[in-house]
């Protein structure tokens, strides 16, 4: 599935995927550019997990913790991250929200 939405925009797609889903487990993900002008790998390792409430993950020294919360019919989903030091954090927000963006589109339609 999560090749399926793994994106921030159309442009770009995720190859391939593993999710070890464990506290030490490790998630890989592959992103790339559909034209091949560029791509990186994401790697993670869990440092949390409370099955549907939360989960953290260090991703290269900075951490990343995705809750959820449940209303109603609707979940929302919260991720707060460490900011790297490359981008500005505003196109770094942007990114993080367009793959949720994705991630809610690919479960409403699945």
């Amino acid at each position: 599935h999560i090749t399926q939405w793994n994106f921030a925009h159309p442009s770009w797609h995720c190859p391939s995927a593993v999710n070890d889903m464990r506290v030490g487990g490790k998630y890989i993900a592959r992103m790339e550019a559909r034209d091949g002008s560029s791509g990186f790998d994401f790697e993670a390792i869990y440092s949390a997990i409370i099955p549907n409430k939360s989960f953290s993950y260090g991703l290269e020294g900075r951490m990343v913790d995705v809750s959820f919360e449940e209303s109603e019919s609707v979940t929302k989903i919260t991720v707060v991250f460490d900011a790297e030091n490359e981008n500005p954090i505003e196109m770094q927000k942007s990114g993080w929200q367009s793959i949720l963006d994705s991630f809610k589109t690919y479960t409403e339609n699945n």
